[in-house]
């Protein structure tokens, strides 16, 4: 017997559609329990380090080194053991770390647990020397930079400016002015620009609707009417010769790029730096990180799509990787060793996105793909 409808194809066979993946995936962690990580990073000579930020769950190491397998506090026990929320001697609650061109990790605290108002102290950037695993340098941000409402994202580096290089960070603040922060890393010195900037908010709810595993992605708290998703530039990356800085609110489904001269340059006006703005276009989906690679590619997660899109410098998009594990792909990594590392961690399936019931379900999982080039190296 065959069936009509679909040309004459016999009625046992399987004719079910599936989501076909995309791209050489590899696995090279499974979190089978404990906290949700959200950022990686990986050392010039293959060393991987992941963050755990403090939203809800227990976390007993906010920074961790992923040794042979295992997750070890990183760069020490003493370092993740916080006395309050403005301890300036240890680590609060990270979001990001990154590697920097010189091969030194820097440790992005947010010093907000649960996304509670900062103390100083608590905001501040953390370096340590990965050849003695001892830090370094610690930066803390004045209140007028990380104001009580700053959420502190993510990071990227140009070692080439003044005598130390400079850093620029994402405040993707859901209940407060979003920007860029730029920081002097010799001086220590730090501040804002495009400081409610349009290109640093999130697209009111008219405009853009989020959708994670075919739902719309509100906050759902229980009992609550839903509220939709507000959070502010949060992905950057850097462009391979240095001179445009790339960045996303996290709920919009475009990207932005600004001269990184104008945000250095103190003496030019919030609204000449804002001048120099490009909106980039649509990126194919909504994104929480980007990443960008020595071949003058651009990287954007895809949390709408569970894929990751690379941007070429013609401006052709391509997918690189799309599977059903990759449910909110977070941050990426570009490594020495030609392949791009990210995380997936369920984030949109937290209890405070479907009204108090928690849907995460292990293994949260750390992959990789090859792309055949490395990492921006401004130094």
């Amino acid at each position: 017997m065959t069936n009509a409808f679909f040309g004459g194809i016999p009625a046992d066979h399987d004719i079910t559609p599936v989501d076909e993946p995309a791209g050489d995936l590899q696995v090279v962690h499974t979190f089978d329990d404990g906290p949700m990580p959200t950022g990686v990073s990986v050392s010039h000579t293959g060393r991987v380090f992941i963050n755990f930020p403090k939203w809800g769950d227990e976390v007993p190491h906010t920074v961790v080194e992923l040794v042979h397998g295992v997750p070890k506090p990183f760069p020490d026990e003493a370092w993740n053991s916080p006395a309050g929320n403005d301890d300036a001697g240890a680590l609060v609650s990270v979001q990001s770390i990154v590697v920097d061109p010189a091969d030194r990790l820097w440790i992005l605290d947010t010093g907000s647990p649960m996304f509670e108002p900062t103390k100083k102290g608590g905001p501040k950037l953390v370096c340590v020397d990965l050849p003695t695993d001892t830090v370094i340098r610690t930066i803390v941000f004045e209140p007028d930079v990380a104001l009580p409402t700053t959420y502190l994202n993510d990071i990227r580096f140009d070692l080439r400016h003044g005598g130390g290089g400079v850093a620029y960070i994402t405040d993707s603040s859901d209940s407060g002015p979003n920007g860029i922060i730029i920081v002097d890393l010799e001086t220590g010195e730090a501040w804002r620009r495009l400081h409610e900037h349009p290109s640093t908010k999130a697209l009111p709810p008219h405009e853009f609707v989020p959708v994670a595993e075919g739902r719309v992605f509100m906050e759902r708290s229980d009992g609550d009417p839903p509220r939709p998703v507000t959070m502010g530039a949060d992905g950057i990356a850097i462009s391979a010769n240095g001179e445009r800085l790339w960045y996303c609110p996290l709920a919009s489904r475009r990207w932005y790029s600004v001269a990184t001269e104008a945000l250095r340059d103190r003496s030019l006006s919030d609204e000449q730096v804002g001048e120099t703005v490009i909106d980039e276009g649509d990126k194919g989906g909504a994104s929480d990180g980007l990443e960008t690679d020595d071949k003058g590619n651009v990287y954007a997660t895809n949390y709408e799509h569970n894929a990751i899109l690379r941007r070429l410098p013609t401006g052709e998009l391509q997918t690189i990787a799309h599977d059903e594990r990759m449910l909110w792909p977070d941050t990426m990594s570009v490594a020495t060793d030609g392949f791009l590392y990210f995380t997936a961690n369920q984030l949109h399936r937290q209890a405070k996105y479907q009204g108090g019931e928690d849907l995460r379900v292990y293994p949260y999982w750390l992959f990789r793909v090859p792309i055949h080039a490395g990492p921006v190296l401004l130094k």
